[in-house]
């Protein structure tokens, strides 16, 4: 999940429990380290690129192009709805390569919002913007976030994009708006042979309406392939060097573009960290015991704050279990909502995960359990889920799910079966008894993808770049802590730059801290690197 929908989740939320509340549905109770001033050296190196075209290899229609800023449009369904943003913001079209392989071949369109910088006197230049996924949208995320990023505007425009593959840019399409909710009833953890067909089957049709859709496109929405339109971009931007904030899946393609753009790396921050020597059953394990533990975080500070009335009683091991009694309750029985939409227990599970991403949305998520328990009622729940799955009150889905599959797949060789996933399924249930067999089950999303994955390593190695912060939470479920140092070991020695947060929720900057902002902020605005080791609590 991105940034940018981490907070439409605690929104969708916060307004179902709303409408709890008010029908009186649910009855519970509200309730520094120093841094070095060392500052940073333009980065050098040998080559601009380990592999493929470097951007002046490009024709001088696309290095040369003028961006046409206007006001921004309405975001459409696929890149998350909503209104325009209004005020300060402009959006442009920046033409690129559908192949890098063919520079002069066939071009796709990159949907490019920005506000410029406050102080045009002391401006930087751009600072470029992904806030995740795979498959967030830029265009409706650096909008929705930047109060938090307000103080950076001082020096910098701010910049973001869709991603090729992602909403405006090329956007994946695959099952339509009807097909995504009836897939809802397709038993993602299935338990026995004909809920295996099932599951089997309806990943062959989501497939063959991928490829069908969007053949043309899936060969070429990899993080390699990104990472070169961030490249292009710089130069149509006017910048020198690449000055970047990426946040979750957008720290592996920040670390894809130092490795093979070493010199151009300007000032660049990675935050909740991918990491980049995993494989994705390593990644997936990393991940159930990620959520695990932030599921126990949740029911020891419910617990505390609620007592009796806390839905997984005193936590622990007994939470646990009464969570995973209620999901295997919704696997035959699902629950009714007001909509007229099933809870199943997919969904259910999706409205947990989509919880433990950020800490304010655990009173949701109490209130939520607490409807189901009591009442046999899915309706908060339900809406966590669909903030979660991009799904809007008229039905749309943006296409988030789509592009994360897609890049995935193409990202990574590596395909697992059914007989992959039964033999890891202890390590599973060990690492997590709540999340730990739907995320085995995951594992088979790529199984039969129409397109080969492009490597079985991600490459983040980065001699001669300019140091770039990496950040990492202790209580950060889908990317979890140890993310943060293995990325900074990676990037190289002097480049990747350490700081860590003792929080709760996914992501560190946007937590508010005040340690950690002072860090990034003196490092973004005044070039001081922060210390390697700083911890901010």
């Amino acid at each position: 999940m991105s940034i940018a929908a981490k907070k439409a989740v605690r929104a969708g939320a916060l307004s179902a429990a709303a409408v709890v509340i008010a029908t009186a549905v649910v009855g519970c109770d509200g309730n520094s380290p120093s841094k070095s001033s060392r500052p940073s050296n333009d980065a050098s190196s040998s080559s601009s690129a380990r592999s493929g075209p470097a951007t002046s290899a490009l024709p001088a229609s696309l290095t040369g192009q003028k961006l046409r800023w206007t006001t921004c449009a309405a975001p459409t369904p696929a890149q998350g709805g909503g209104k325009a943003p209004g005020g300060a913001w402009e959006c442009a079209t920046l033409k690129a390569p559908l192949d890098y392989a063919k520079p002069g071949g066939e071009t796709i369109d990159l949907a490019l919002i920005r506000a410029k910088a406050k102080d045009q006197g002391t401006r930087i230049g751009s600072l470029i913007f992904n806030f995740g996924g795979p498959g967030g949208s830029g265009i409706t995320g650096l909008p929705g976030l930047a109060k938090d990023y307000d103080t950076l505007r001082s020096r910098y425009d701010l910049v973001s994009f869709d991603p090729r593959g992602v909403g405006g840019s090329a956007g994946v399409t695959c099952l339509s708006d009807k097909e995504t909710d009836a897939s809802a009833a397709i038993d993602g953890s299935p338990d026995d042979a004909s809920e295996l067909k099932a599951a089997a089957d309806a990943n062959k049709r989501y497939i063959e309406s991928c490829k069908r859709n969007s053949g043309t496109t899936l060969p070429h929405v990899d993080t390699v392939s990104a990472a070169r339109d961030m490249d292009l971009m710089r130069a149509v931007l006017g910048d020198r060097k690449l000055n970047y904030f990426g946040i979750s899946y957008g720290t592996k393609l920040g670390g894809v573009y130092a490795h093979l753009f070493p010199k151009n790396v300007g000032r660049a921050v990675l935050d909740a960290v991918v990491d980049p020597t995993e494989d994705p059953l390593q990644g997936a394990i990393g991940q159930a015991k990620g959520f695990q533990l932030a599921l126990n975080n949740y029911m020891k500070d419910c617990a505390a704050t609620k007592g009796s009335a806390c839905p997984t009683g005193g936590g622990g091991d007994e939470g646990s279990q009464k969570l995973a009694a209620l999901l295997k309750k919704l696997d035959q029985h699902p629950l009714p909502t007001e909509g007229g939409r099933k809870l199943t227990q997919d969904l259910a599970l999706t409205g947990v995960v989509a919880a433990l991403y950020d800490k304010e949305s655990w009173e949701p998520l109490t209130m939520a359990l607490t409807e189901a328990t009591t009442r046999g009622q899915g309706n908060v729940l339900l809406a966590l889920a669909d903030s979660y799955n991009g799904r809007d009150e008229q039905g749309r889905y943006h296409n988030t799910a789509a592009a994360n599959r897609a890049i995935s797949c193409v990202d990574d060789k590596r395909r697992y079966t059914v007989a992959d996933v039964k033999a890891k399924m202890p390590e599973f249930r060990k690492a997590s008894p709540v999340f730990g067999e739907s995320m085995a089950w995951g594992m088979t999303g790529c199984t039969g993808w129409p397109v080969a994955g492009k490597t079985d390593r991600t490459e983040v190695g980065a001699k001669g770049s300019a140091p770039i912060v990496v950040i990492g939470n202790t209580g950060d479920p889908a990317t979890p802590y140890e993310g943060a140092r293995k990325m900074a070991g990676e990037l190289g020695d002097g480049v990747g730059i350490e700081l860590t947060l003792k929080g709760e929720g996914h992501g560190g900057y946007n937590s508010g801290n005040p340690c950690l902002k002072k860090a990034v902020d003196g490092y973004l605005l005044d070039g001081k690197v922060p210390a390697a080791g700083t911890t901010c609590a």
